[in-house]
């Protein structure tokens, strides 16, 4: 997730389709289940005027439901297709890796939904919509980084929402928590054919 372009070039001059081609889709991630469990559990606990960072907001959806329900938000992502498109949505987007453009203390909440789907280096394209979608071989390359910072960013009282899958591993997911100093409690899940997607509400302890 360094890159500044797509990779669509790159895909081409090898004589390949870029990922967006190739599933008949954008560069932004779109909402599907997993943002809406998310927005869900999110749209329970926000306040009016909280606070709110929606980290890898791509489309902005998430942020959108926090905003309709109260909040004061402000969105991040990596992706400068998907600031683009959360700022023609009306979210104010800031193009930055996880939190670490942020200071200390600020958000009452933080949201992400991660991309979680583990994939080996060898079925990697790299285009922004396999950012979007692989977690790297264990689906939790951009979880750990996102533990390992999110509770400098938080408020004292602050509460993290963060989407998980059992095919990251979500005992692991909260064992890095707790190394982080964060508690972990499951608020949302729903199960598919070939996972259950959690959202974890993490707490500093």
């Amino acid at each position: 997730m360094t890159s500044d372009d797509g990779g669509g070039n790159d895909d081409e001059d090898r004589g390949r389709p870029g990922l967006a081609e190739r599933r008949e889709v954008e560069q932004v991630y779109q909402p599907a289940e997993d943002s809406k469990l998310l927005a869900d559990a999110v749209v329970e606990s926000v306040e009016a005027g909280d606070r709110l960072l929606d980290v890898g907001t791509g489309s902005g959806y998430v942020a959108h439901r926090a905003r309709e329900a109260g909040a004061s938000v402000v969105g991040s992502d990596l992706n400068p297709h998907a600031c683009r498109q959360a700022a023609e949505a009306g979210i104010p987007v800031v193009r930055a890796d996880l939190t670490t453009a942020f200071r200390d203390g600020v958000f009452d909440v933080v949201t992400f939904n991660p991309p979680y789907l583990p994939t080996a280096p060898e079925q990697e394209w790299d285009d922004w919509m396999e950012r979007a979608l692989s977690g790297g071989e264990d689906g939790r390359a951009a979880i750990a980084p996102f533990l390992d910072d999110v509770g400098r960013v938080l408020a004292p009282d602050g509460t993290a929402f963060l989407l998980v899958s059992t095919l990251t591993d979500p005992d692991v997911v909260r064992e890095r928590a707790a190394e982080n100093g964060l508690s972990t409690t499951e608020v949302a899940s729903e199960s598919h054919t070939f996972e259950r997607l959690l959202v974890l509400a993490l707490r500093r302890t």
